[in-house]
């Protein structure tokens, strides 16, 4: 399913994006090609995902992962040899958002990786249709081909692998597709030679034993027992994976509640804004912000953050007892194993998405009315609708849903209660 997954993604709005291309012609088609290849060593990788299990060594994990990272680095080093291009802003759109392909090494929530990218190329996408709306429609339909291209990878990504890369339990193919040759032979000289015939018949000469088999067992004594001895569980620090270009390692994150152990962070890192481990701080103000910026607030308790100016995206991840005030985005706000957060626009938000998160009240102005809500594994949220009058009438999302079986498949509503 996840190899037809993918199928279905290149036929579908991956071919429309080059076919755009092609029309547009240039440094877009010659760019589109550079896509095109990326995509397709990521289906033959998840092709290998399929069938097979996941490497059980760092150095076969990198091998695997390397094509896809450095397709993505020729991707954005066209657009930085072409930057006298008239199509830089199709270039820079391609660029800023093609290291969602990444997704394959981002645990344990991919697929918010994927449109935190395809958020950050959005910038891009709207100079290009400011700067030709006028002249030639079809850049429109190519900037719609490309978000929905980022936008079907992102519900693929959900669907497949929601916690991460789904390996093969087993080294079967799927039906019907061939398996693909091992990334890097092994040199023969470095395998012994080995009797599977003899090897098998001593394994089952030993399982045939019945009760005798547990006679050369050691008897564990107490000064082996690591509860009896804590000096025994020590050990040397976890191996932490390299970053393989631009491709994410695993991230670990711990739970909103956990005790902030680190110096706060509030800086600016390219088009980030980082504001990180405040703890009881109610005055924090991210001032001169630019339409393609991106505001991540982590690991804050009891802290409140004003977000001044329209910038692209807003993510609250792994917050506590605090709240965020902006004016306008130009994507979404994003709440991410969040523990009892707040928000408020001021001006524009289109989508607000909530996931691992509980209790969140968002406080919408009237010119969201309009506004998508997403959520998943989440409890306790509430929508707060302005009127006339001026007050708020207040409307929680669902969190319980029927799911009924019909001739079509599956339908879905939700449900107040179930009692």
């Amino acid at each position: 399913m996840s190899v037809a997954g993918y199928v279905d993604l290149l036929a579908g709005p991956v071919k429309e994006y080059l076919q755009l291309s092609e029309k547009i012609g240039g440094d877009v088609a010659t760019h589109s090609k550079l896509v095109e290849k990326g995509f397709q060593i990521q289906f033959d990788f998840i092709r290998t995902v399929a069938s097979r299990p996941a490497p059980t060594n760092q150095s076969e994990q990198i091998a695997l992962l390397g094509p896809t990272s450095t397709q993505i680095q020729q991707i954005q080093e066209f657009r930085e040899k072409n930057r006298g291009s008239q199509y830089f802003n199709h270039l820079s759109a391609i660029s800023e958002s093609i290291p969602a392909l990444g997704w394959v090494a981002v645990s344990p929530t991919p697929a918010p990786y994927v449109k935190e990218m395809n958020d950050a190329g959005q910038f891009y996408t709207n100079r290009v249709l400011k700067e030709w709306k006028e002249k030639d429609k079809i850049h429109a339909e190519w900037c719609k081909a490309w978000v929905q291209t980022l936008s079907d990878l992102q519900q693929y990504v959900r669907q497949h692998h929601t916690t991460g890369l789904v390996w093969a339990k087993t080294g079967s193919a799927p039906a019907g597709i061939p398996p693909p040759p091992p990334p890097c032979p092994m040199p023969i000289g470095d395998v012994a030679p080995m009797d599977i015939g003899d090897d098998r018949s001593a394994l089952f000469a030993e399982i045939n034993q019945g009760e005798a088999i547990t006679k050369n067992l050691k008897k564990v004594t107490s000064d082996m027992q690591t509860h009896k001895n804590p000096s025994l569980r020590t050990g040397p620090a976890p191996f932490k994976a390299p970053v393989v270009g631009n491709v994410i390692p695993t991230k670990t994150v711990p739970p909103a509640n956990a005790p902030i152990d680190k110096p706060p962070v509030f800086t600016r890192d390219g088009k980030k804004w980082l504001v990180e481990y405040h703890k009881g701080n109610k005055d924090l103000v991210v001032d001169n912000t630019e339409m393609n910026n991106v505001i991540y607030m982590f690991r804050c308790q009891d802290s409140t953050l004003v977000v001044k100016g329209k910038v692209n995206s807003i993510i609250m991840d792994s917050c506590r007892k605090s709240s965020i005030v902006f004016d306008s985005v130009v994507s979404s706000i994003e709440f991410v194993n969040c523990q009892s957060v707040q928000m408020q626009v001021l001006g524009k938000v289109p989508t607000i998405s909530i996931d691992k998160t509980d209790g969140c009240q968002m406080y919408l102005s009237s010119e969201s009315l309009d506004v998508e809500f997403i959520s998943s594994k989440s409890s306790e949220m509430n929508v707060m609708v302005p009127q006339r009058n001026g007050d708020y009438s207040e409307y929680p999302i669902p969190e319980q849903f029927k799911t009924t079986i019909s001739p079509k498949g599956l339908s879905t509503v939700a449900v107040d209660s179930l009692g």
